[in-house]
Protein backbone atom coordinates (compact mmCIF):
# COMPACT_ATOMS: atom_id res chain seq x y z
CA UNK A 1 0.00 0.00 0.00
CA UNK A 2 1.37 3.35 -1.19
CA UNK A 3 2.23 5.90 1.56
CA UNK A 4 2.39 9.09 -0.06
CA UNK A 5 3.05 12.13 1.86
CA UNK A 6 2.95 15.43 -0.04
CA UNK A 7 4.45 18.57 1.55
CA UNK A 8 4.07 22.40 0.31
CA UNK A 9 6.15 23.41 -2.80
CA UNK A 10 9.36 23.87 -1.65
CA UNK A 11 10.63 27.82 -2.31
CA UNK A 12 11.45 29.74 0.82
CA UNK A 13 14.77 28.62 1.90
CA UNK A 14 16.45 31.68 3.58
CA UNK A 15 14.38 34.47 5.44
CA UNK A 16 15.79 37.27 7.26
CA UNK A 17 16.55 37.11 11.12
CA UNK A 18 15.50 41.36 11.33
CA UNK A 19 11.86 41.63 10.01
CA UNK A 20 10.00 45.11 10.55
CA UNK A 21 7.17 47.53 8.90
CA UNK A 22 8.44 49.94 9.70
CA UNK A 23 12.03 50.56 11.93
CA UNK A 24 13.28 53.99 12.76
CA UNK A 25 16.48 54.65 14.48
CA UNK A 26 17.34 56.88 17.72
CA UNK A 27 18.20 59.48 15.61
CA UNK A 28 15.20 58.57 13.12
CA UNK A 29 17.31 60.08 10.62
CA UNK A 30 16.70 56.70 8.87
CA UNK A 31 13.60 54.32 8.67
CA UNK A 32 13.39 51.19 6.99
CA UNK A 33 10.10 51.17 4.65
CA UNK A 34 8.77 47.51 3.79
CA UNK A 35 6.97 46.41 0.68
CA UNK A 36 5.60 43.12 0.02
CA UNK A 37 2.67 41.25 -2.09
CA UNK A 38 2.36 38.28 -4.19
CA UNK A 39 4.02 37.15 -7.41
CA UNK A 40 4.74 34.17 -9.25
CA UNK A 41 2.47 31.76 -6.89
CA UNK A 42 4.51 33.02 -4.04
CA UNK A 43 5.36 36.05 -2.10
CA UNK A 44 7.81 39.17 -2.31
CA UNK A 45 9.21 41.46 -0.12
CA UNK A 46 11.31 44.81 -0.41
CA UNK A 47 12.44 46.59 2.28
CA UNK A 48 14.29 50.24 2.02
CA UNK A 49 16.93 51.88 4.20
CA UNK A 50 16.20 55.11 2.35
CA UNK A 51 13.20 56.67 -0.34
CA UNK A 52 14.10 57.84 -3.87
CA UNK A 53 13.93 61.50 -4.33
CA UNK A 54 10.89 62.65 -4.58
CA UNK A 55 9.28 59.53 -5.29
CA UNK A 56 6.48 58.34 -2.30
CA UNK A 57 6.38 54.81 -0.90
CA UNK A 58 3.02 54.39 -2.94
CA UNK A 59 4.50 55.32 -6.26
CA UNK A 60 6.91 52.79 -5.35
CA UNK A 61 5.14 50.44 -4.19
CA UNK A 62 2.85 50.73 -7.91
CA UNK A 63 6.17 50.62 -10.15
CA UNK A 64 7.29 47.53 -8.06
CA UNK A 65 4.01 46.07 -9.16
CA UNK A 66 3.92 46.64 -12.39
CA UNK A 67 7.24 45.50 -12.84
CA UNK A 68 6.47 42.07 -11.02
CA UNK A 69 3.08 41.42 -13.02
CA UNK A 70 4.78 41.83 -16.42
CA UNK A 71 7.58 39.58 -15.71
CA UNK A 72 5.25 37.12 -14.02
CA UNK A 73 1.86 37.44 -16.15
CA UNK A 74 3.36 38.91 -19.19
CA UNK A 75 6.23 36.80 -19.90
CA UNK A 76 7.22 33.89 -17.39
CA UNK A 77 3.62 32.38 -16.73
CA UNK A 78 2.97 28.85 -17.83
CA UNK A 79 -0.63 29.61 -16.47
CA UNK A 80 -1.34 32.47 -18.15
CA UNK A 81 -2.74 31.83 -21.59
CA UNK A 82 -1.33 34.57 -22.99
CA UNK A 83 2.15 35.24 -21.88
CA UNK A 84 5.34 34.95 -23.88
CA UNK A 85 6.13 31.59 -22.83
CA UNK A 86 2.92 30.23 -23.26
CA UNK A 87 3.45 31.62 -26.58
CA UNK A 88 6.38 30.03 -26.95
CA UNK A 89 5.80 27.02 -25.81
CA UNK A 90 2.77 26.63 -28.13
CA UNK A 91 4.95 28.22 -31.38
CA UNK A 92 5.79 25.74 -33.78
CA UNK A 93 8.94 23.96 -33.99
CA UNK A 94 11.52 25.28 -36.62
CA UNK A 95 10.71 28.87 -36.81
CA UNK A 96 11.73 31.77 -35.36
CA UNK A 97 10.05 33.08 -32.40
CA UNK A 98 10.13 37.13 -31.80
CA UNK A 99 11.22 37.36 -27.89
CA UNK A 100 11.69 39.90 -25.31
CA UNK A 101 14.51 40.90 -24.22
CA UNK A 102 13.85 39.25 -20.64
CA UNK A 103 13.08 36.06 -22.62
CA UNK A 104 16.30 36.42 -24.42
CA UNK A 105 18.70 36.90 -21.17
CA UNK A 106 16.97 34.11 -19.12
CA UNK A 107 16.94 31.74 -21.40
CA UNK A 108 20.68 32.19 -21.97
CA UNK A 109 21.50 32.12 -18.28
CA UNK A 110 19.58 29.25 -18.23
CA UNK A 111 21.82 27.29 -20.74
CA UNK A 112 24.71 28.79 -19.90
CA UNK A 113 23.98 26.59 -16.31
CA UNK A 114 22.81 24.18 -18.19
CA UNK A 115 25.88 23.75 -19.95
CA UNK A 116 28.02 24.29 -16.89
CA UNK A 117 26.34 21.40 -14.93
CA UNK A 118 26.53 19.07 -18.01
CA UNK A 119 22.59 19.28 -18.03
CA UNK A 120 21.73 18.79 -14.53
CA UNK A 121 19.23 22.29 -14.50
CA UNK A 122 17.51 22.14 -17.79
CA UNK A 123 14.36 24.27 -18.34
CA UNK A 124 12.85 21.48 -20.42
CA UNK A 125 12.28 19.17 -17.78
CA UNK A 126 8.73 19.54 -17.04
CA UNK A 127 7.54 16.41 -18.91
CA UNK A 128 9.70 14.25 -16.38
CA UNK A 129 8.57 16.38 -13.14
CA UNK A 130 4.62 16.07 -14.27
CA UNK A 131 4.94 11.89 -14.63
CA UNK A 132 6.31 11.49 -11.64
CA UNK A 133 3.50 13.52 -9.83
CA UNK A 134 5.04 16.70 -9.19
CA UNK A 135 3.26 18.88 -12.03
CA UNK A 136 0.79 21.43 -11.13
CA UNK A 137 -2.10 19.49 -12.67
CA UNK A 138 -2.00 15.91 -11.39
CA UNK A 139 -5.14 14.06 -10.65
CA UNK A 140 -5.25 12.25 -7.25
CA UNK A 141 -5.43 8.57 -8.77
CA UNK A 142 -2.20 9.13 -10.74
CA UNK A 143 0.49 6.28 -10.14
CA UNK A 144 3.92 7.59 -8.48
CA UNK A 145 6.45 5.60 -9.27
CA UNK A 146 6.13 5.55 -13.49
CA UNK A 147 6.95 2.61 -15.74
CA UNK A 148 10.43 2.62 -17.47
CA UNK A 149 9.07 2.98 -21.26
CA UNK A 150 7.12 6.05 -20.01
CA UNK A 151 9.92 7.41 -18.92
CA UNK A 152 11.88 6.77 -22.15
CA UNK A 153 9.11 8.55 -23.99
CA UNK A 154 9.36 11.62 -21.57
CA UNK A 155 13.03 12.07 -22.20
CA UNK A 156 12.45 12.25 -25.66
CA UNK A 157 10.94 15.48 -25.08
CA UNK A 158 13.53 16.98 -22.91
CA UNK A 159 16.75 18.67 -23.52
CA UNK A 160 17.98 22.15 -23.19
CA UNK A 161 20.09 21.94 -26.03
CA UNK A 162 17.19 22.48 -28.28
CA UNK A 163 16.53 25.62 -28.02
CA UNK A 164 18.44 27.54 -30.39
CA UNK A 165 18.92 31.74 -29.20
CA UNK A 166 19.64 34.34 -31.42
CA UNK A 167 20.68 37.55 -29.25
CA UNK A 168 21.12 40.00 -31.55
CA UNK A 169 17.85 39.45 -33.70
CA UNK A 170 15.97 38.60 -30.77
CA UNK A 171 14.76 35.42 -31.79
CA UNK A 172 14.16 31.71 -30.09
CA UNK A 173 14.06 28.90 -31.88
CA UNK A 174 13.04 25.21 -30.71
CA UNK A 175 14.59 22.54 -32.61
CA UNK A 176 11.91 19.62 -31.54
CA UNK A 177 8.77 19.57 -29.62
CA UNK A 178 9.79 20.49 -25.97
CA UNK A 179 7.86 22.69 -23.28
CA UNK A 180 9.39 25.52 -21.36
CA UNK A 181 9.25 26.10 -17.50
CA UNK A 182 11.08 28.72 -16.37
CA UNK A 183 10.00 28.24 -12.17
CA UNK A 184 13.99 27.42 -11.18
CA UNK A 185 14.92 30.52 -12.25
CA UNK A 186 12.68 33.16 -13.35
CA UNK A 187 12.13 34.26 -9.06
CA UNK A 188 16.33 35.02 -9.59
CA UNK A 189 15.99 37.14 -12.71
CA UNK A 190 12.88 38.72 -10.99
CA UNK A 191 14.86 39.77 -8.09
CA UNK A 192 17.66 41.26 -10.21
CA UNK A 193 15.16 43.54 -12.14
CA UNK A 194 14.07 45.05 -9.29
CA UNK A 195 17.98 45.86 -8.25
CA UNK A 196 18.16 47.11 -11.72
CA UNK A 197 15.43 49.05 -11.18
CA UNK A 198 16.54 50.35 -7.36
CA UNK A 199 19.99 50.57 -8.80
CA UNK A 200 18.58 53.16 -11.22
CA UNK A 201 17.06 55.42 -8.98
CA UNK A 202 20.27 55.81 -6.38
CA UNK A 203 18.82 53.82 -3.98
CA UNK A 204 22.05 52.25 -1.94
CA UNK A 205 21.00 50.01 0.65
CA UNK A 206 17.85 47.82 0.18
CA UNK A 207 16.94 43.79 0.55
CA UNK A 208 14.68 42.28 -2.23
CA UNK A 209 13.22 38.68 -1.95
CA UNK A 210 11.05 36.74 -3.68
CA UNK A 211 10.15 33.14 -2.85
CA UNK A 212 13.38 32.97 -1.03
CA UNK A 213 15.84 34.01 -3.49
CA UNK A 214 17.67 37.46 -2.25
CA UNK A 215 19.14 40.76 -3.67
CA UNK A 216 21.46 42.42 -0.66
CA UNK A 217 22.82 45.93 -1.07
CA UNK A 218 24.60 48.36 1.48
CA UNK A 219 23.05 48.15 5.14
CA UNK A 220 20.11 48.21 7.73
CA UNK A 221 20.27 51.59 9.31
CA UNK A 222 23.36 52.63 11.22
CA UNK A 223 25.53 50.49 9.38
CA UNK A 224 24.19 47.11 10.12
CA UNK A 225 24.80 43.92 8.32
CA UNK A 226 21.93 42.66 7.09
CA UNK A 227 21.91 38.81 8.27
CA UNK A 228 19.96 36.32 6.59
CA UNK A 229 19.61 32.70 7.96
CA UNK A 230 20.20 29.66 6.38
CA UNK A 231 17.08 27.15 7.20
CA UNK A 232 17.82 23.72 8.71
CA UNK A 233 16.46 20.38 6.00
CA UNK A 234 13.92 19.69 8.41
CA UNK A 235 10.07 19.48 7.07
CA UNK A 236 8.72 20.47 9.78
CA UNK A 237 8.57 24.07 10.95
CA UNK A 238 11.71 26.49 10.14
CA UNK A 239 14.29 26.37 12.32
CA UNK A 240 17.89 28.19 11.90
CA UNK A 241 21.17 26.25 10.98
CA UNK A 242 23.22 28.92 9.95
CA UNK A 243 23.31 32.68 9.81
CA UNK A 244 25.95 35.11 7.54
CA UNK A 245 26.60 38.58 7.21
CA UNK A 246 26.98 40.91 3.80
CA UNK A 247 29.17 43.09 5.38
CA UNK A 248 27.58 45.85 3.10
CA UNK A 249 28.26 44.38 0.00
CA UNK A 250 25.80 44.27 -2.57
CA UNK A 251 25.18 40.28 -3.19
CA UNK A 252 22.35 37.82 -4.47
CA UNK A 253 21.34 34.56 -2.77
CA UNK A 254 19.40 31.59 -3.43
CA UNK A 255 18.92 28.00 -2.14
CA UNK A 256 17.35 24.73 -2.92
CA UNK A 257 16.64 21.53 -1.33
CA UNK A 258 14.82 18.74 -1.11
CA UNK A 259 12.31 17.69 2.03
CA UNK A 260 9.62 19.52 1.57
CA UNK A 261 8.05 18.34 -1.38
CA UNK A 262 8.25 14.40 -1.89
CA UNK A 263 6.15 11.15 -1.69
CA UNK A 264 6.89 7.58 -0.17
CA UNK A 265 6.14 4.53 -2.01
CA UNK A 266 6.69 0.91 -1.00
CA UNK A 267 9.16 2.30 1.75
CA UNK A 268 10.80 4.60 -0.57
CA UNK A 269 11.21 7.98 -0.71
CA UNK A 270 11.14 10.22 -3.91
CA UNK A 271 12.65 13.50 -4.14
CA UNK A 272 10.57 16.24 -6.30
CA UNK A 273 14.44 17.06 -7.47
CA UNK A 274 14.14 15.24 -11.29
CA UNK A 275 17.56 14.58 -12.61
CA UNK A 276 16.93 15.75 -16.41
CA UNK A 277 19.74 12.98 -17.45
CA UNK A 278 18.31 9.88 -16.06
CA UNK A 279 14.35 10.84 -15.84
CA UNK A 280 14.74 9.75 -11.48
CA UNK A 281 14.43 11.14 -8.53
CA UNK A 282 17.78 12.14 -6.65
CA UNK A 283 18.67 9.66 -4.55
CA UNK A 284 22.03 11.12 -2.60
CA UNK A 285 22.66 12.87 0.67
CA UNK A 286 22.83 16.52 -0.76
CA UNK A 287 19.67 17.62 1.01
CA UNK A 288 20.01 21.24 0.77
CA UNK A 289 21.91 23.49 -1.60
CA UNK A 290 22.54 27.24 -1.42
CA UNK A 291 24.64 29.94 -3.04
CA UNK A 292 25.92 33.09 -3.25
CA UNK A 293 26.34 35.57 -6.60
CA UNK A 294 26.18 38.48 -8.27
CA UNK A 295 22.97 37.61 -9.94
CA UNK A 296 20.39 36.53 -8.72
CA UNK A 297 18.87 34.57 -12.04
CA UNK A 298 22.57 32.68 -11.63
CA UNK A 299 22.33 31.22 -8.10
CA UNK A 300 18.59 30.42 -8.30
CA UNK A 301 19.72 28.05 -11.46
CA UNK A 302 22.95 26.85 -9.82
CA UNK A 303 21.35 25.91 -6.86
CA UNK A 304 19.08 23.70 -8.51
CA UNK A 305 22.09 22.40 -10.58
CA UNK A 306 23.67 21.46 -7.65
CA UNK A 307 20.75 19.62 -5.86
CA UNK A 308 20.87 17.37 -8.70
CA UNK A 309 24.86 16.99 -9.35
CA UNK A 310 25.26 15.67 -5.46
CA UNK A 311 27.65 16.70 -2.68
CA UNK A 312 30.80 15.44 -4.55
CA UNK A 313 30.11 16.45 -8.01
CA UNK A 314 28.48 19.61 -6.63
CA UNK A 315 32.14 20.65 -4.38
CA UNK A 316 33.80 19.77 -7.52
CA UNK A 317 32.20 22.10 -9.64
CA UNK A 318 31.97 25.03 -6.92
CA UNK A 319 35.81 24.95 -6.31
CA UNK A 320 36.10 24.91 -9.97
CA UNK A 321 34.28 28.22 -10.61
CA UNK A 322 35.20 29.75 -7.56
CA UNK A 323 31.36 29.95 -6.60
CA UNK A 324 30.52 30.77 -3.19
CA UNK A 325 28.14 27.80 -2.09
CA UNK A 326 27.14 25.98 1.16
CA UNK A 327 25.99 22.48 0.89
CA UNK A 328 23.98 20.52 3.96
CA UNK A 329 24.07 16.84 3.79
CA UNK A 330 23.41 13.75 5.85
CA UNK A 331 26.00 12.95 7.41
CA UNK A 332 24.66 9.07 8.10
CA UNK A 333 24.71 9.69 12.13
CA UNK A 334 20.65 10.93 11.92
CA UNK A 335 21.91 14.68 11.25
CA UNK A 336 23.21 16.85 8.97
CA UNK A 337 26.22 18.17 8.11
CA UNK A 338 27.86 21.03 6.02
CA UNK A 339 30.45 21.65 3.30
CA UNK A 340 31.69 25.87 2.70
CA UNK A 341 33.45 26.78 -0.16
CA UNK A 342 36.06 29.60 0.55
CA UNK A 343 33.87 32.39 -0.76
CA UNK A 344 30.98 31.78 1.13
CA UNK A 345 33.01 31.14 4.26
CA UNK A 346 33.97 34.71 4.03
CA UNK A 347 29.74 35.74 4.94
CA UNK A 348 30.43 33.54 7.29
CA UNK A 349 32.76 35.51 9.79
CA UNK A 350 30.59 38.35 11.66
CA UNK A 351 31.85 42.14 10.92
CA UNK A 352 33.70 43.68 13.13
Amino acid sequence: MRNLLRHHSFSVLLFLVFVGIVFSYADDEFELIELSGFTMGTSYNVQLVEMPVDMSQEQIALQVSEILEELDKGIFSTYTVASELSRLNRYEVNLPFTASREMIEVLSEAQDVGQLSNGAFDVTVGPLVNLWGFGPSISGDFDAVPEQDALDEALRKVGYQHIEIDKVNLEIVKLSEISIDLSGIAKGYAVDELAVYFDGMGVDNYFLEIGGELKIKGYKPGRISWVPAIEAPHDTEAQVYEVFYTKGESIAVAGSGDYRNYFEEGGVRYSHEIDPRTGRPISHTLAAAYVIDESAARADALATAFMILGLEKSIELATRENQAAYFIFDDGDNGFSASITAEFNHFLEAPR
